[in-house]
């Protein structure tokens, strides 16, 4: 994984879209890491996506917004999430707790921000309770 990454790195670097994929699969990785586990990945519906959508082990659901960026020259990973994109995951989140019954389940928001970086291990900020619906 280390050795297919460091080839990766520059491909990365240049396509957005992989970068992103790589980014939420690196955080799902970190998340499980922590114990937590994968309900679903991608929930879309037209309101809005849900990148992670996890479980820990007490049984709360936490809906997990993963970004990417390959640098933080001209601002922050957490900058680009705005209270548009808010407005759209929080919708997205409700659709998804009444479609699957889970009215009286825990759950939180968090959010994961990432810097690739030109060299070097990616730096990773997790965000737990990052704001609430």
């Amino acid at each position: 994984m280390k050795f297919d990454f460091l080839i990766n790195r520059r491909r990365l670097l240049a396509d957005h879209r992989l970068l992103g994929s790589w980014g939420e699969k690196y955080s799902e990785k970190f998340l499980k890491k922590k114990g937590l586990k994968t309900l679903t990945r991608n929930f879309t519906c037209k309101t809005g996506e849900i990148d992670l959508v996890m479980v820990d082990s007490e049984g709360s659901i936490i809906f997990v917004e993963v970004r990417t960026k390959t640098d933080e020259d001209f601002s922050s990973v957490e900058s680009s999430i705005t209270s548009a994109k808010k407005k759209r995951l929080k919708r997205a989140v409700r659709y998804f707790i009444s479609t699957n019954n889970l009215e009286n389940r825990s759950f939180r928001f968090d959010i994961i921000a990432i810097v690739l970086g030109q060299k070097g291990k990616p730096l990773l900020r997790h965000y737990e309770n990052a704001f609430v619906l």
